[in-house]
């Protein structure tokens, strides 16, 4: 079975999870992107949600799907947030940002009672790190603010080359927000916790994509099935 049929599998299990009457974060990304699809016939259906996008990518896939939208400032307490991650490991930390959104998609999700990540089997590792590390970045100042990126990462254990991202046409990639992507190429990430303080004392670094301690759940689809995992129990077996 494909890789985008375990996508589908995780989306759906995560309609589980939706109640009448919620407010739902609506992550980014292909895996994402079919939870929103499901979300949305269940709406059309008559399942009473307001969903709260995270990036005007998402916004626009809601809108054409008919989810009713709102915002953080009309909405600052969301019930749920249902995203994808480009790498989660055992304890639920996870690299996003891939798809360019992990600002919006941080704020959202920790303004969610509850974050559940969907995802297929591929993305699940014993330590972060093999995906490269998203960091957004303010355009003024890039280049210091890259080799202060270099200097902290390394008194916290991880080196590896700092690219900017940029498009086909090599043109910087821009976040919804107007800024830049590093994408840090550290191969490991021992310590998650200590990356995550020392990228926060660079002033150029607006956030990065380690998302620590903010997921409450993984569903988790793969060649031996659906796999729930939740925060300080063990995975039980769809």
């Amino acid at each position: 079975m494909s890789a985008d049929r375990w996508k589908a599998q995780a989306a759906e299990r995560a309609l589980d999870f939706v109640k009448d009457g919620m407010k739902v974060g609506l992550g980014t990304g292909s895996t994402a992107a079919k939870f929103i699809d499901l979300l949305g016939a269940r709406a059309n259906g008559g399942l009473r949600v307001v969903g709260v996008p995270t990036s005007e990518a998402t916004r626009a896939h809601a809108e054409r799907v008919g989810i009713p939208l709102t915002t953080l400032d009309e909405a600052p307490f969301l019930d749920l947030t249902v995203d994808g991650a480009d790498e989660l490991d055992d304890e639920l930390r996870l690299i996003k940002g891939g798809g360019g959104a992990l600002l919006r998609e941080k704020i959202v999700a920790t303004a969610s009672d509850r974050m559940i990540v969907i995802a297929d089997a591929s993305k699940r590792v014993a330590r972060l790190g093999r995906f490269p590390l998203p960091v957004e970045v303010l355009r003024f100042g890039l280049k210091a603010t890259m080799h202060m990126v270099e200097a902290l990462a390394a008194e916290a254990g991880c080196e590896g080359e700092i690219r900017l991202r940029t498009g086909a046409d090599g043109v910087p990639f821009i976040t919804d927000s107007g800024h830049y992507l590093l994408d840090c190429a550290f191969g490991s990430i021992m310590e998650p916790e200590a990356l995550d303080e020392a990228l926060k004392l660079v002033p150029g670094v607006v956030e990065n994509g380690l998302f620590l301690g903010i997921a409450d759940a993984a569903i988790i689809a793969g060649a031996d099935g659906v796999v729930l995992i939740e925060r300080q129990s063990d995975g039980e077996d769809a």
